[in-house]
């Protein structure tokens, strides 16, 4: 059932603020789909912008030629979208680790995180969601401050190429279940801070503050002006909607912080398919943020 905005729950900023947030969608949720295909059925559902996944275009973004690069960039404006973010930077690489023992292996993720940033930005994405968590978890022997060292030093390179071009990582805490490195907002804040530039911030997703010990709305406030991104979803892992995470207080959090950036819908279950689950979340979403 959709629950309609309590024209009072807002305050005036809030309001203002929230009629700028843009909505997005993750394309991986469109599983055999043509990108085409994607960015026409995800505007008609209602959305601003699509976030890409880059494993559904090749194994590795050094495969993709910059003269694809470009097709797809004019593939999105041709549609009347934007394409919001890259995500699951990392799956199907094959030998890359945040926080390896090994420098070898520290150094090709390294390269690897300065060709995201390029790979993103020629396509059009102002930003990019680390995830990764299987590629960050600290490995047996390894203590959590050299982890820290060593993801500083993978992500570096990153960030400079970034603030040159104008991009911006985003590093996602993730449930202590996924992974074992940087599991709350609070974490994630600390390692953003370590790089003390604007091209690095976090990303805040549903289901991950799901699992931190204080509420949604409060790792939100306490977030204030520190993330970059929103991934909108259930703990159940579907969509915002799908589940019993109420989003109403979660709206007015993000009002209250002055939050006007891309609320992108990602989910991890597919089995009511691309097109009820785009169409319900966007439906869902609109409810509660009254756009």
């Amino acid at each position: 059932m959709k629950q309609s905005p309590d024209p009072g729950f807002f305050s005036a900023a809030g309001r203002h603020n929230l009629r700028c947030v843009k909505f997005a969608i993750c394309n991986e949720i469109f599983q055999g789909w043509t990108l085409p295909d994607t960015f026409a059925f995800a505007r008609k559902a209602g959305y601003d912008a699509v976030e890409i996944a880059p494993f559904t275009l090749a194994r590795s973004v050094t495969d993709i030629p910059a003269s694809r690069r470009a097709e797809i960039r004019a593939m999105a404006e041709e549609a009347g979208m934007s394409i919001s973010a890259i995500h699951w930077v990392l799956v199907q690489t094959e030998g890359l680790h945040v926080t390896s023992p090994d420098p070898l292996v520290r150094n090709r993720t390294a390269r690897y995180f300065v060709d995201l940033v390029d790979f993103g930005s020629d396509i059009g994405a102002p930003s990019m969601v680390v995830g990764s968590p299987k590629q960050r978890n600290l490995l047996p022997g390894v203590s959590p401050s050299q982890g820290w060292e060593w993801a500083a030093e993978v992500f570096g390179p990153a960030v400079r190429r970034a603030a040159e071009r104008g991009f911006t990582l985003c590093f996602e805490p993730l449930a202590p279940a996924e992974t074992n490195f940087i599991n709350t907002a609070s974490e994630a804040r600390r390692f953003a801070d370590l790089f003390a530039s604007p091209a690095m911030s976090i990303i805040l997703d549903v289901k991950a503050m799901s699992s931190e010990p204080t509420s949604v709305p409060d790792v939100i406030r306490a977030s204030k002006g520190r993330f970059g991104y929103f991934h909108a979803n259930d703990s159940n892992l579907k969509g915002p909607g799908f589940g019993d995470v109420d989003f109403r207080p979660i709206v007015s959090a993000l009002g209250d912080v002055g939050y006007d950036g891309t609320v992108s819908v990602e989910v991890f279950r597919f089995e009511e398919g691309p097109e009820a689950i785009a169409t319900r979340s966007r439906e869902y979403l609109r409810s509660v943020f009254g756009k």
